[in-house]
């Protein structure tokens, strides 16, 4: 639900992070870009909007007003939204790298399954 709400708002260079074995407060993290602080708030609210119509409330919300890095907590799921620099000045990927990683291609329109081992 996560990634087809966000693909819908188009947002870019999106991934999956099982950080299962190597985090004590996730199990995922998805991490996606905009490239303008209106574009980073619409996916996050795209976000919100499809997992409360589920019946699933964040655990908490930060940097809304910003606009260019919200996280979502979802207890087992992160979802970091991230405006494309500050995206590239923190580089999540890289602090996670021995996570499995699954990305999704910018042309995509929506996600199925995830992939093997994910």
């Amino acid at each position: 639900m996560c990634v087809n709400a966000s693909l819908e708002k188009k947002a870019r260079d999106l991934a999956i992070l099982n950080v299962a074995e190597i985090s004590a407060f996730a199990d995922y993290f998805i991490i996606c870009s905009g490239g303008s602080d209106r574009q980073v708030r619409a996916i996050a609210s795209a976000i919100q909007e499809s997992l409360k119509k589920a019946g699933i409330s964040p655990l908490g919300v930060e940097g809304e007003a910003a606009g260019t890095w919200i996280l979502l907590d979802y207890d087992d799921l992160i979802i970091h939204v991230f405006l494309d620099t500050v995206r590239t000045f923190y580089d999540l990927e890289r602090l996670w790298a021995e996570a499995p990683r699954m990305a999704v291609p910018d042309d995509a329109v929506s996600l199925k399954t995830l992939a093997k081992g994910m």
